[in-house]
Parts: C-alpha cells; structure tokens; sequence
C-alpha cells in the first residue's frame, strides 16, 4: 500500500502532441507502407500532456485501488515523477531463464477477433526474433499462446515467450536487444521505429519500461498509463 496521499482531477486543457489531421495523415501513411508491404503494423500514439501542481502519489493511490494492474508503480526522482498502471509484463530474469508476456487485443467481454489474434501472434514473432539475438539457440518456446486474461473492467489477449539467456550476455545486453518493447512499435520492429521516428517525434515513458533489476534477477513493465508534469 502507498502512503495516503490527496488527488484531485485535473481540469484544465490538454494539448496534443500531434493534431486531428496529422494524426489522421500518419495513419494513411502507415496503410500506404503496409499496403507496398514494407510493414507489417505500427503502434501510432501522440502524447497529451496538461499542466499539474500537485504530486502523482495520490493519483497511484487512486489507481492501485480503483484499477489493481499487476504491474502499477510510483516513482519519484528529481524533475520526474510517475505513475503507471500497467498490465504488461515486458521482462522478467532469473538466472539464465527470461521472459515476456505481450499483451494485443484489448475486449469489455471475453471474447476476441481475427485481427487481435493476428496482432497478438504477430508480436509473439517480434519477441521469439529479439530473443533470438541473444538466448540459447533452441531455448525459445511459447507455452501460453493466446490466453485471456481478466483485468478490471477489461480482458486482455496474453501470450508468454520464454528462453535462457546465452551466458556470455548480461542484463544490459538484454535490455539493449528488447528495447523498445515490440508491442508499443510495430513490426519489423526497424521500419516500424523509422516511420515512427520520421512522423512521431521523440516518445516519452509512456512507450518505455520500468521495474528493476537486482543481481540475476528483474521484473520490468511495459509502459501503460503514465502521467508527468510539465516543467
């Protein structure tokens, strides 16, 4: 439990990193390349952002009690304070054994479509080839595929990747293959992050991952909500 702390909600104007019309141009572009085959899919986003005087531990009180993601944090370090509800198990290490859990497909109900499967395998590939850098050749395996996973007031489409990590590679190795995490860029990853670099501007945390990392041990989270104040 978080210390208790105030929250109130913020009621002034929000400002859009990209507007209604850049937005929509970036997605025609996105179908122009997938249509000439270059990508298979990209993770738009844009960035709303509003000013903010008073600190995010309230609000990460708020969030680990009306929405309990298994993977929610607050962090405070100088000029940057966090708060994120996150689902997603991005990384996790033990000893030589690594995995990630992506999540693709988002439903009220229990039930999902062609496409989330298609997107949810699509991204299952993305991670088996990141992995593959650096794991043991033939230690890749998917022991979850397409699971449904119950969360508040939402279900969402799971699937595990798991291998052993090559013993000449540390966790910095492994961060700098997986990095950024494939379900917030697209795939192939290269030509995704390009486009995304070319008509989106630099990312934020929002698109990043946080957790920690203690001797053979980790537990990293992709990036969900997360809030930061202007300064």
């Amino acid at each position: 439990p978080l210390p208790q702390a105030d929250w109130q909600p913020l009621i002034g104007n929000w400002d859009s990193s990209l507007n209604q019309q850049q937005y929509e141009g970036n997605v025609e572009l996105i179908k122009e390349k997938i249509a000439q085959g270059e990508i298979y899919q990209v993770n738009l986003c844009r960035v709303l952002t509003t000013d903010c005087d008073q600190s995010l531990l309230g609000l990460a009180g708020r969030l680990q009690q009306a929405n309990p993601a298994p993977y929610a944090s607050y962090l405070k370090l100088p000029n940057l304070e966090i708060a994120s509800a996150s689902p997603e198990l991005f990384l996790e290490r033990s000893g030589k054994r690594i995995k990630s859990t992506p999540i693709k497909g988002t439903a009220l109900e229990d039930n999902f479509g062609e496409k989330d499967k298609a997107e949810n395998v699509m991204i299952v590939d993305l991670m088996r080839n990141d992995f593959g850098a650096i794991c043991q050749p033939g230690s890749i395996d998917v022991p979850r595929l397409l699971a449904s996973e119950s969360h508040p007031g939402l279900f969402h489409l799971v699937s595990d990747v798991r291998a052993e990590l090559d013993e000449k590679f540390d966790v910095v190795d492994l961060l700098k293959a997986m990095m950024p995490p494939g379900s917030v860029s697209g795939a192939p990853k290269s030509s995704a992050l390009k486009i995304i670099s070319e008509n989106e501007g630099e990312r934020g945390p929002y698109c990043g991952a946080i957790g920690w990392v203690e001797n053979g041990r980790a537990e990293l989270a992709k990036g969900w909500l997360k809030v930061l104040p202007k300064t």
